[in-house]
C-alpha cells in the first residue's frame, strides 16, 4: 500500500486529522455487533474511498480480506460447539469430539468476517489517502528519533523488496540456482550492510545531536474540522447507540428504529465531510 496523491477532501485535511478519522472507522468496526449496522459501515467505507479517488484501492483490499473472511467463517463453523439450529452433522471427530455445524456459528463468523473486511478496507484508504510523511512530521515533538527511525523504515522497505527481486533474478539466471535459503541470507546481509551504512550517514550529518524542533503552528482549515468533527461523531455514535446483537444460543437482534439510526447515522457522519469540495477542485 502506497499514498495516492489526490484532489479530495481528505487528502487536503492534515494527515493526523486523517488517521484519526480512519482509526474511527476501525473503532467503530470492532465495537459494533449488529449485522446490519456492520454492512452498512462497510458500504459507506466503500463510497468514502470513491469519494476520496482511491476507490480502487479500497476495492482491490477485498482480495486479500475475502479468502481471509471466508477462512474465518469456516473456522468458527467448525470449532464452535455453541447454536441450537444444527444445519450438518458431521459425527465423532475424534479428540475434537462431535462436530456439529450451527446456524449460529456460521453467522457469527460471517460477523466476524464482515468486521475483518471493514477494517482492512480502513487501513487501505489511510494507506492511500493520508500522507505517512506529513503523519510522521507530525510525531516530531513527541519523539524525534522515534519518527525519523519510522521514516527510514517505511522507506526501505520498497528498496528492500526491490532488492529481493533483484537478487531472485540473478539466482535464476545461474545454472544451478541457490535454495530460498541462500536467497534469504544474502538479502538479510544486504539489508544489514544497508542500516550501517544509513547509520553512519545519519551520523555524519549530525542527526544524533538533533534536539526537538519548534512548535510549528498551522491553521485548522475546513477539512480539517469537518474530518476531526466526523471521528468524533462516528466514536461517539458506537458508543452512544449501541444496537445490542446476540448469536447464541439462537440469533436475535432487535431491528428497531435504533439500529436504522445508527446505521444512517454512521454513513451520513462518514461521508459527510466529503460534501465540503472547496479549495481542492483543479
Amino acid at each position: 500500500m502506497s499514498y495516492l496523491r489526490r484532489a479530495s477532501p481528505l487528502h487536503a485535511a492534515r494527515a493526523s486529522v486523517g488517521a484519526a478519522y480512519c482509526a474511527a472507522l476501525v473503532f467503530a468496526a470492532l465495537e459494533l455487533g449488529d449485522p446490519l449496522v456492520l454492512g452498512a459501515l462497510a458500504l459507506a467505507l466503500l463510497g468514502a474511498g470513491a469519494a476520496a479517488g482511491v476507490g480502487g484501492r479500497v476495492a482491490r483490499s477485498l482480495y486479500l480480506s475475502v479468502p481471509m473472511a471466508i477462512l474465518i467463517v469456516a473456522v468458527n463453523a467448525l470449532v464452535s460447539r455453541e447454536g441450537l439450529t444444527v444445519l450438518v452433522r458431521l459425527g465423532d471427530a475424534g479428540p475434537l469430539g462431535q462436530l456439529d455445524i450451527t446456524l449460529e456459528a456460521i453467522a457469527y463468523g460471517a460477523k466476524e468476517a464482515l468486521v475483518l473486511v471493514v477494517i482492512i478496507a480502513a487501513c487501505a484508504l489511510a494507506g492511500a489517502a493520508v500522507d505517512p510523511d506529513e503523519l510522521l512530521r507530525s510525531l516530531r515533538r513527541v519523539s524525534f528519533r522515534s519518527a525519523l527511525t519510522a521514516t527510514i523504515a517505511t522507506r526501505m522497505v520498497p528498496l528492500l523488496a526491490l532488492d529481493a527481486r533483484r537478487i531472485g533474478e540473478a539466482q535464476r539466471c545461474r545454472p544451478r540456482p541457490a535454495g530460498r535459503l541462500a536467497v534469504m541470507r544474502a538479502i538479510t546481509a544486504n539489508a544489514l550492510d544497508r542500516s550501517l551504512d544509513i547509520a553512519a550517514t545519519l551520523e555524519v550529518r549530525g542527526y544524533g545531536s538533533a534536539r526537538r524542533p519548534r512548535r510549528a503552528r498551522r491553521p485548522w482549515s475546513r477539512h480539517d474540522l469537518a474530518f476531526a468533527a466526523a471521528a468524533a461523531a462516528i466514536v461517539a455514535l458506537s458508543i452512544a447507540l449501541p444496537a445490542p446483537f446476540s448469536f447464541y444460543p439462537s440469533i436475535h437482534g432487535p431491528l428497531g428504529a435504533r439500529t436504522w439510526l445508527l446505521a444512517g447515522g454512521l454513513v451520513l457522519a462518514v461521508l459527510a465531510p466529503f460534501a465540503q469540495r472547496r479549495g481542492i477542485l483543479r
